[in-house]
Order: structure tokens, then C-alpha cells, then sequence
């Protein structure tokens, strides 16, 4: 059995920050891809950051990068989420997923998910 749950939500005014985390258990090994994705009403889930368990490279979509950096504690299994200079775009429900991948390529799918954390921006 799988499990993961965010937290670190909340309202914050642009340009602030935000540390997510996702506390995991079950069968998610160091081994496997772990991503933030989020997701507005209405609109398409949208993939946020990507941390590979192979080699924790790591890859941002262009919207938050040089602004978010995605981390990982093995030891605490838990996926984090720094977000600086949060703009108002990024209001949003933010999940966290993990993946065993295939042949050390992450994505497209995720087979765990989250419930979310809300984060605003205003």
C-alpha cells in the first residue's frame, strides 16, 4: 500500500514563498521518480518539477524554473517543494506523484498520487 500526502499549503502574497512537502510510505523505493505536478479548475493537470531517483537529476517546467527547486529526503521519505518568488499563476492545487519510471526515463505517467495542498497567490 501506497501513500502520500502533502502539506505546506496556504495563502501567500506574490513574490513570497512557499516549502511544500510529501510525506510518503509503502512500497516508493530511492530508486523511483518522484514529481510535483498542480492543477487550477478547469484547466489541464500541469507537470512542475521532476526529481529522477536514479541519479536525483532533476528538470522544471520553464514557468518556475530558476524559481522552484524540487528535493528529496530518503532517509525521511519526504519530497520537497521550495517556491520563491511566487507569482500569481501559480495559485493552484499542487500534488505530489511517484513512479517506478522505465529504463531511467521519468514520466509520462504516475501510478501514486496525492490528495493535494492548495497554495494561493495573491
Amino acid at each position: 500500500h501506497v501513500q502520500l500526502v502533502e502539506s505546506g499549503g496556504g495563502s501567500v502574497q506574490a513574490g513570497g514563498s512557499l516549502r511544500l512537502s510529501c510525506a510518503y510510505s509503502g512500497d516508493i523505493y530511492d530508486s523511483y521518480c518522484m514529481a510535483w505536478f498542480r492543477q487550477t479548475p478547469g484547466k489541464e493537470r500541469e507537470g512542475v518539477a521532476v526529481i529522477e531517483g536514479a541519479d536525483g537529476t532533476t528538470t522544471y517546467a520553464d514557468s518556475v524554473k530558476g524559481r522552484f527547486t524540487i528535493s528529496k529526503a530518503n532517509t525521511k521519505n519526504t519530497l520537497y517543494l521550495q517556491m520563491n518568488s511566487l507569482k500569481p499563476e501559480g495559485t493552484a492545487m499542487y500534488y505530489c506523484a511517484a513512479d517506478p519510471g522505465y529504463l531511467d526515463e521519468c514520466g509520462p505517467s504516475y501510478n501514486y498520487w496525492g490528495q493535494g495542498t492548495q497554495v494561493t497567490v495573491s
